[in-house]
């Protein structure tokens, strides 16, 4: 989700507002992500909540009548908020209200921030290594409620509670894939953070003094923390490899071994 103009203005406001206990921030991200759904499925309040002839004070009215009761006062207040505010595309609106909801399970996570950001990127990387869960997951024939419970069968008593929420939203189908979902989850998670995520491929382990080396040294280059997903690749055959945002890192004795073939073909 990327927002321009109005719309960046908007949303930077709307996520000074949000604010509360775990609990409370559990609940108002429950009622955002109901609420951009309804908008995403009906384009004529979507266009009325974002119509900027419409007097901000008639547009709050209507989305409290709408979902005064249903949702949480706290997701509450920040909708009436919201429509209240100029946005770039009618669309934003949705999207900021999803974004909110993500923001505000990580910050619901609290301490547990580090281990969210982990159990997104390994329940990420089964989905990608296990064709049957990923078909499973996207099939078009499953109801969004069956696939919540695969999802509850696999993470519920065994991941934390906002991974779970998570997972489950991801299977809206707000982003291309699960898996694209899950991914940006994490960089929303780094980004409440102010840090980086790096992925570090490997042959094998590194040790607990490799990783605090490892992470030191790119939080000097990017000039914040980096948190660091370890995949363990036989195919790296040695070395390291490390992409971060766009940035790849490729110290692998593969791409060694790749350079030298090039430069005897050149």
């Amino acid at each position: 989700m990327d927002f321009r103009g109005a719309s960046a203005e908007a949303m930077a406001s709307l996520t000074d507002q949000l604010t509360g206990s775990a609990g409370e921030l559990d609940a108002v991200a429950d009622g955002l992500f109901s609420v951009s759904q309804t908008l995403r499925s009906e384009p004529a309040l979507r266009r009325f909540a974002t119509d900027v002839s419409v007097p901000a004070e008639a547009k709050q009215g209507l989305v409290r009548d709408l979902f005064d009761g249903k949702i949480a006062d706290g997701a509450l207040t920040l909708l009436a908020n919201a429509v209240g505010l100029r946005w770039t595309g009618s669309h934003d609106l949705a999207d900021a209200l999803e974004r909110l909801s993500e923001i505000a399970l990580v910050r619901s996570a609290g301490g547990d921030a580090d281990r969210l950001v982990d159990e997104l990127f390994a329940f990420g990387q089964v989905v990608q290594e296990t064709p049957e869960l990923r078909d499973a997951l996207s099939d078009p024939l499953r109801s969004v409620e069956d696939k919540s419970a695969l999802v509850d069968s696999l993470l519920a008593g065994k991941a934390l509670a906002a991974t779970v929420t998570l997972v489950k939203q991801a299977l809206a189908g707000t982003y291309r894939t699960v898996s694209v979902a899950l991914a940006e989850y994490q960089k929303v998670a780094a980004a409440v953070r102010n840090e980086g995520v790096a992925t570090v491929r490997v042959a094998k382990p590194l040790t607990d003094a490799q990783l605090e080396r490892l992470g030191a040294a790119l939080a000097r280059s990017y000039g914040r923390p980096v948190h660091l997903n370890l995949v363990v690749d036989p195919e790296v055959l040695g070395g390291i490899k490390v992409e971060i945002g766009d940035d790849v890192i490729d110290g692998t004795v593969a791409s060694r071994l790749d350079d030298a073939r090039r430069g005897l073909a050149s």
